[in-house]
């Protein structure tokens, strides 16, 4: 199990009377891209703010290779090797795109130098090198996505958690992004993603997790997972699988 990255063991959450994820269990292995899937309201948000740190879990275990991460806060949990996306970027207005990607740089230290050179690094793989100097408040909405990837990056991570993060972009800004997402194993990124737009999880995972009503539902490979009666059940009801549409 040496390739494990990330192992989450039966994590729960509960607000009040609604029980949000309930026995949450999975493991994420070194270079893999794992698709989080699940109908409004399966828990998949609350998975994954255990998991960065931004809510302590009622019971259950986080491992970070082979680092017990559980109830750490959300800096802690980025200094072991973890870093998070969010749907709604929200750069540091008044700061430059690469004033951005240096600050995230220096989460493990106070290296200016390693984290310009790292900034610049990133710019060029973002292909926004032309807009380094451009004030983050003045970009485009997909340039501002793009620049949440590279502060994510920038802290250096070995797992990155990303939350749909084609949200609103063109068929072409989809693609992109894309793009970017599977060139991450090649940086050393592990990747676990959630995302409602099927063709683009389809496509980039190497498995698919499914949950429903806050439990696991399903876990195998793309094609196989979202046959399966329970995942159809989910997303589209009853009746759906019933009918055999």
């Amino acid at each position: 199990m040496s390739d494990v990255l990330l192992s989450v063991e039966g994590i729960a959450k509960r607000y009040g009377g609604v029980q949000a994820v309930k026995d949450l269990s999975f493991d994420l292995k070194q270079g893999e891209i794992l698709g989080l899937l699940g109908p409004n309201g399966a828990g998949k948000t609350t998975a994954f703010n255990m998991i960065a740190g931004f809510v302590a879990p009622d019971a259950g275990r986080i491992m970070l290779q082979g680092r017990d991460i559980t109830g750490k806060r959300p800096w802690e949990v980025c200094k072991a090797g973890l870093a998070r996306t969010f749907q709604l970027s929200r750069p540091f207005g008044g700061m430059s795109t690469r004033e951005n990607l240096i600050v995230g740089g220096l989460v493990k230290g106070n290296d200016r130098k390693r984290s310009l050179t790292n900034a610049d690094d990133l710019l060029a793989f973002l292909n926004m090198t032309a807009l380094a100097d451009t004030d983050a408040d003045n970009l485009t909405a997909f340039e501002r996505r793009k620049l949440e990837l590279g502060r994510a990056l920038s802290t250096e991570p070995t797992l990155l958690l990303m939350d749909e993060v084609v949200a609103g972009a063109t068929p072409q800004e989809a693609m992109t992004m894309v793009g970017l997402i599977r060139q991450l194993r090649h940086r050393g990124v592990t990747v676990l993603i959630i995302e409602h737009v099927m063709k683009v999880i389809m496509g980039l995972s190497d498995r698919v997790i499914v949950m429903h009503l806050g439990g696991l539902i399903a876990n195998g490979l793309p094609a196989d997972v979202v046959a399966q009666p329970d995942v159809l059940k989910a997303y589209f009801g009853d009746d759906y699988v019933d009918a055999g549409v």
